[in-house]
């Protein structure tokens, strides 16, 4: 049985090969799950807000902030091998989970994450993004599937490499 590792809001983790990386009770926050087909190294980012972290933020806070975020992401890949180009990635997440009507904090967060994936040339593939419930999302890095699930919903293949 595979190792599955939690993936918390405020972290970014990066593996190879025979483990799943999971992230559970994502509401506006977004998952950004990423993968390098070629040389099976999977990871992912639990974000809670748009843009980059004010300089004043400590280092354990930064890892909410999409910009940080996906540039940690990035560069953690790269140390296992990844190269720039190769990294295609799905979002999952950005629910308006308490269905308020002047809500914008999950669109901004899936603007942020569009943008800011952009920016480091990830190709997004797949997302599962808005809407009004909480999700989940988990990646076989062996063999490069994302799940997820909407609410109290099992859990579905979103995307394969």
């Amino acid at each position: 049985m595979k190792e599955t590792i939690d993936v918390q809001i405020g972290e970014v983790k990066a593996e190879c090969g025979g483990v799943i990386l999971k992230s559970k009770a994502i509401g506006s926050c977004i998952a950004i799950v990423a993968y390098d087909a070629m040389r099976k190294i999977g990871a992912m980012a639990h974000i809670m807000l748009p843009g980059k972290a004010p300089a004043n933020k400590k280092s354990s806070e930064r890892m909410k902030y999409a910009a940080d975020a996906i540039d940690v992401l990035v560069n953690r890949m790269i140390q296992l091998g990844s190269r720039d180009g190769d990294i295609e990635v799905v979002l999952v997440g950005g629910g308006n989970v308490l269905d308020r009507p002047d809500d914008t904090i999950c669109r901004d967060n899936i603007e942020s994450a569009l943008e800011f994936c952009g920016k480091k040339h990830m190709r997004v593939k797949a997302q599962a993004v808005g809407g009004t419930e909480r999700r989940s999302v988990s990646l076989d890095v062996e063999c490069g599937i994302v799940y997820h699930s909407e609410g109290n919903g099992s859990e579905v293949e979103l995307w394969r490499a």
